[in-house]
C-alpha cells in the first residue's frame, strides 16, 4: 500500500511563495502521474497541476506562469513552487498519484495555504 504525505503549507502573504512537498512511502515500484489540486473554502476541489512520467507539465489557467510542478524520481517526491501568491489561491492543498499499474489514484491528506496580509 502507497502513502502520500504532504507538507510545506502555511500562512503567507500576497506576493510570497511557498514550496510544497508531496512525498510517497510504502511498497512502490511504479510511479506514474502525479497531481497537485486544491479545494478552497465554499468550492469543488480542482485540478492544479499535472506531471507525467517523464516530466510534462500542465497548469490551471489561474496559476500559469506562477506555480511550478516538479518530481524527483529518486525520492518518490513531487513538488509545487507557488510563487507570487494570491489570496484567491488559499486552500487545502493535495497530491495524488498513480502508482504501481492501479487504475486509481492514491490521496495525501492535505495540507493548507492561507495568503493573507
Amino acid at each position: 500500500q502507497v502513502q502520500l504525505v504532504e507538507s510545506g503549507g502555511g500562512l503567507v502573504q500576497p506576493g510570497g511563495s511557498l514550496r510544497l512537498t508531496c512525498a510517497a512511502s510504502g511498497r512502490i515500484s511504479r510511479v506514474d502521474e502525479m497531481r497537485w489540486h486544491r479545494q478552497a473554502p465554499g468550492k469543488e476541489r480542482e485540478l492544479v497541476a499535472h506531471i507525467s512520467t517523464i516530466g510534462t507539465t500542465t497548469y490551471a489557467d489561474s496559476v500559469k506562469g506562477r506555480f511550478t510542478i516538479s518530481r524527483d524520481n529518486a525520492k518518490n517526491t513531487v513538488y509545487l513552487q507557488m510563487n507570487s501568491l494570491k489570496s484567491e489561491d488559499t486552500a487545502v492543498y493535495y497530491c495524488n498519484g498513480f502508482f504501481n499499474g492501479d487504475g486509481w489514484p492514491t490521496w495525501g491528506q492535505g495540507t493548507q495555504v492561507i495568503v493573507s496580509s
